[in-house]
């Protein structure tokens, strides 16, 4: 497959930022017309993965509506791992950041590593070597880890990462993990820890920070349609959403730990995607807590 493209002359732009945002939009152009797709479908949910970016999901619908739910923008916009450390002296966009490692690959749009991956026709697992969001670097002190399994209209995940580095971090917010969802579902539901309630939050572009009393959330549009994750042992999140009128729109929510990288840490953890109408997230939500040990 070729793909042309009528590259303009970026010097004709005195403004360095408008340069900039060209080069940028022309390397996503070139990255996405490369980007390699499996999709798993067992005639209730469709879930695609892109193994140009560690084979995180970046794919999400039902079978019958095949209108996707998620958010892959850029290589940062999956359902997918990322973890946080101590500042390493790398800069991303102008702001001075962290180490960083991202399943999908960096904020130019290098891509990560995928080591191995296998398939059946309602199953998958991908192991990957993250790159650094910041500085696009390869992470050769980690590795990622990712099972996933449709089970009915369920989508449930198994992730796993093992930190192999010599530097001992201080406790972070780790995603466990990030999920990018179209700016279509505006609302975030969940249940409050402080009264125990169910609430519903818009909130902006900064981070904002929630404990809940049930281990679940919910990104729903007008008619109570959407995505929710379930995540057992978390009882933490944070969410923001973009609303600027372009492809970047986005909501985001992740469930959080806070946790430390040292020597030879590793984690496991197990979430499930669930999709449809609120009423019936819950009810499955009640389910997959009632079956937890």
């Amino acid at each position: 497959m070729s793909l042309l493209l009528a590259v303009p002359d970026l010097h004709r732009y005195k403004n360095p930022m408008i340069r900039w945002f060209i080069a940028w939009v022309i390397c996503l152009t070139c990255l996405h017309a490369q980007e390699t797709w499996l999709y798993f479908d067992n005639g209730k949910v469709r879930v695609g993965i892109n193994l140009q970016a560690g084979g995180s999901i970046g794919w999400l619908s039902s079978s019958q509506l095949p209108d996707n739910l998620l958010n892959s923008f850029d290589h940062g916009r999956y359902v997918q791992q990322s973890f946080y450390g101590d500042a390493d002296g790398s800069d991303w966009n102008g702001k001075p950041w962290r180490y960083n490692p991202v399943q999908g690959g960096s904020w130019k749009g290098v891509p990560a590593v995928l080591l191995e991956h296998k398939e059946t026709a309602t199953d998958s697992y991908v192991k990957t070597q993250p790159r650094q969001w910041a500085s696009g670097e390869l992470v050769e002190d980690m590795v990622m880890e990712q099972w996933l399994k449709l089970v009915g209209d369920q989508v449930h995940l198994r992730y796993r990462m093992r930190y192999t580095g010599k530097i001992s971090h201080k406790p972070r917010h780790q995603e466990l993990p990030a999920m990018f969802v179209t700016p279509k579902c505006e609302t975030l539901v969940f249940c409050e820890k402080a009264s125990g309630q169910e609430v519903r939050k818009q909130p902006g572009q900064a981070n904002e920070y929630f404990h809940t009393q049930e281990p679940w959330l919910a990104w729903v549009n007008p008619a109570d349609q959407g995505v929710g994750v379930f995540f057992p042992g978390t009882d933490f999140l944070t969410a923001y959403r973009v609303r600027n009128g372009n492809r970047g729109d986005v909501s985001y929510a992740a469930p959080l730990r806070t946790l430390a990288l040292t020597p030879g840490y590793e984690l496991e953890y197990r979430v499930v995607l669930v999709l449809g109408n609120l009423d019936r997230m819950k009810r499955a939500f009640r389910e997959l807590s009632k079956a937890q040990p």
